[in-house]
């Protein structure tokens, strides 16, 4: 097996970033959902109620990030020097997180015709994983509940197998947001592997990923398409688990041991 990609989504549920080289911490790829938009009670927002965020591209830059979306240029938004900070959640987490500043809340505002305020998780927010999959609480940022998601190319042909028997259209890889892409011939292999070993890097495979209704947005035009990932996954790959229930794809990591990986790096599995 092999990395066939590798991806991280500076905005939480904004347009990923392809790369060819990460560096794996221990809250999952430098520079994966670092930030986040969160209204103006700190509640957190995704695709799930703003499907356009999947327009809202990022671009990383040294002391802050820029942003672009359908009809406005780059902004660059550097690190503001003393933040304000303020309590914001993200399922069942709160995190004391420091916010941007400037036009981009006012501009992001406009453009969703919803008040938000755009927040970074800077070295005094923490946010740990809960215990009830792993032995330990471990760091993450504010990506939904593990530092890093890995899927498997064998399992999408399988899916899009299956939709295209059902008479619906192929879908991308996109679709499920992943950090880490395996090159794999075999569909639900990642069912079985416990831990990943990339070079000097170990990640600890803790919980199979529930999907949800992000998968049926287009990643390139922010369109609502048919729940069809969804409604195969259903034949294909149910959770059996009632501590985890609906349809499952790609599987949540920690991280043992940090390091670098690169694309078509060699992947062993335990």
């Amino acid at each position: 097996m092999r990395v066939h990609s590798l991806h991280i989504y500076p905005v939480k549920s904004a347009r990923g970033i392809d790369l060819t080289t990460a560096q794996i911490k221990p809250r999952g790829l430098a520079g994966d959902r670092r930030f986040m938009l969160v209204d103006r009670d700190g509640n957190f927002i995704t695709q799930r109620q703003f499907p356009k965020l999947a327009l809202l591209c990022t671009k990383q830059m040294d002391g802050g990030i820029s942003l672009s979306w359908p009809g406005q240029d780059w902004i660059n938004t550097p690190y503001p020097a003393n933040p304000a900070r303020k309590q914001v959640t993200v399922w069942r987490s709160t995190v004391d997180a420091a916010c941007m500043s400037g036009a981009i809340n006012t501009a992001l505002s406009g453009w969703l015709n919803h008040g938000v305020i755009l927040v970074f998780m800077d070295k005094s927010a923490q946010r740990l994983t809960r215990t009830k999959w792993t032995q330990t609480p471990s760091p993450v940022s504010f990506a939904d509940g593990y530092p890093i998601l890995i899927t498997n190319t064998a399992s999408l042909t399988a899916l899009n197998k299956h939709i295209i028997n059902s008479g619906g259209d192929a879908i991308t890889m996109d679709r499920f947001r992943p950090n880490i892409v395996i090159d794999c011939d075999t569909p639900w292999a990642e069912d079985n592997w416990k831990t990943l070993y990339i070079g000097d890097v170990v990640l600890d495979l803790v919980k199979p990923c529930a999907r949800c209704i992000m998968t049926s947005i287009d990643q390139k035009t922010g369109a609502r398409n048919p729940k069809t990932a969804l409604s195969a996954l259903k034949h294909l790959n149910p959770s059996t688990d009632p501590n985890n229930p609906g349809v499952l794809f790609g599987w949540n990591a920690i991280v043992r041991n940090q390091g670098i990986i690169h694309n078509v790096d060699s992947v062993l599995s335990i």
